[in-house]
């Protein structure tokens, strides 16, 4: 049974997933919901993510073999990338980057999300703000269950 879109996801968060320095509790619960929720991403995403991994290493923060076992596992999640975002990069990405302050790398990010109806998960506080000017919620995983026991 395949997961329903749930958030649109934003490189920032699944890059605190793999560098150490980069950890961040609301990134980790994001990653939590899949696979029960699918992310949905801009065809950028996996060059921006590609290009972290890539400039890591150059810097000496992972290496080649910490990115390909990171990238096999992120690659069994339901990220499905839009394969309209690109349709849209000389108008509504471009306008919400000029009307927002964006690069169109981030504006590609809220478009999707205005596009599709979901709310954003992105640790950017820039891309937050734009996200909350244009009526994008941030997306808020759930809230586990507590068993009533002290």
């Amino acid at each position: 049974m395949r997961s329903q879109p749930g958030f649109v996801l934003d490189g920032s968060v699944a890059l605190a997933w793999y560098f150490a320095d980069e950890a961040d509790a609301y990134a980790d619960e994001v990653g939590r919901q899949l696979p029960a929720v699918e992310a949905i991403v801009p065809t950028i995403w996996p060059l921006e993510v590609a290009n972290a991994v890539r400039m890591g290493e150059r810097r000496k923060r992972s290496t080649p073999a910490q990115a390909a076992t990171w990238i096999s596992h992120l690659l069994t999640l339901p990220i499905t990338v839009d394969n309209e975002t690109s349709a849209h990069a000389f108008g509504a990405v471009l306008n919400l980057g000029r009307m927002q302050g964006l690069s169109a790398y981030d504006a590609a990010y809220l478009e999707l999300a205005m596009r599709r109806g979901l709310p954003l998960a992105t640790l950017d506080d820039p891309l937050k703000a734009a996200a909350a000017a244009v009526g994008v919620p941030l997306y808020a995983p759930p809230t586990p269950p507590t068993t009533g026991k002290p």
